[in-house]
């Protein structure tokens, strides 16, 4: 019986991090943003389906900047060391 009552925890799944350039990381920005207002567009007109979509997109643009920011950040430091 105490086998048939087992506690399972999920484990926190790690997700492979992708290095990308700040070129890439913009162009991805540009892409989410287009998406977002043509989901916006969608909603307004009444045709989305799921409007908890804008929710994920809006944060999804929001990790996108941070990931643009840090990059910028990142080559500004590295510069400034090299000048050092």
């Amino acid at each position: 019986m105490a086998d048939a009552i087992k506690k399972t925890t999920k484990a926190p799944s790690k997700k492979a991090v992708e290095v990308k350039t700040l070129a890439q990381l913009q162009e991805e920005l540009v892409k989410l943003q287009n998406d977002y207002r043509e989901s916006r567009r969608s909603h307004q007109m009444g045709e989305l389906v799921n409007p908890r979509v804008l929710t994920v997109q809006r944060k999804s643009i929001a990790r996108s900047q941070t990931a643009v920011r840090q990059a910028e950040i990142a080559a500004e430091t590295s510069a400034l060391k090299e000048e050092n």
